[in-house]
């Protein structure tokens, strides 16, 4: 058996028991980190596979980015395990189907592979993981497609931020411009006053000496 042979089914299984890790732990925090440890084993498969664009996206996209911000949710938000956990056995003969189909779908698709060890893959999809291939892909014959991703993306991005930026009733809100237009002449008003003598606001003659020196 060869060495990548080996890290094949090493990093297969732990993917498999991170995966079932996730759905299992009864703490969000850890079920996440499960997560993090199968997003890992999956890149080395596609490293192992010469695909080590979609690897390196795999690690920087969802675990950079995805996984750090639903932590970061998880953490801050107090969040009521229980009663997420309320309807789970209802819901388990449906996900427990749906589960059932797509490893049919799965080893249908790989059927052919593992009784079909002689089977040649196509030259034009050898190198379909590799950086340079997928470049050349993606702005040459799908380059329409990619720029209409990117302002999709583009527009969704703009509608999180304005729904995040709608102004609600339940909080104080203030135009950050009008508040810079401010001038100290519009919020403070110099009056002058004269001065008044303390046996005249009722104070004893010892405090009305100290007012006085403190005054001089």
């Amino acid at each position: 058996m060869e060495f990548k042979t080996i890290l094949f089914y090493v990093f297969s299984a732990i993917c498999v028991f991170a995966a079932t890790r996730v759905i299992t732990d009864r703490n969000p925090v850890h079920a996440a980190l499960y997560l993090v440890l199968s997003f890992f084993s999956a890149a080395g498969v596609w490293m192992l596979l010469q695909a080590e664009f979609l690897a390196i996206v795999l690690v920087l996209v969802y675990v950079g980015a995805v996984m750090v911000l639903f932590l970061f949710v998880v953490m801050m938000l107090d969040i009521d395990v229980k009663k997420l956990r309320a309807g789970f056995w209802g819901y388990f003969p449906i996900a427990a189907t749906i589960g059932v189909v797509i490893v049919l779908q799965i080893s249908a698709v790989l059927w052919r592979g593992f009784w079909s060890p002689d089977s040649t893959i196509p030259a034009a999809s050898a190198n379909i993981g590799t950086t340079k291939a997928l470049g050349l892909l993606i702005f040459t014959e799908y380059v329409y497609a990619f720029e209409i991703a990117a302002v999709i993306l583009l527009v969704a991005i703009i509608a999180a931020v304005a729904l995040t930026l709608r102004r609600r009733k339940d909080i104080k809100y203030f135009a950050p411009g009008d508040a810079v237009k401010v001038k100290a002449s519009d919020r403070l008003r110099i009056v002058k006053m004269k001065a008044e003598s303390a046996r005249a606001n009722g104070q004893p003659q010892g405090q009305a000496d100290g007012a006085q020196a403190e005054q001089n």
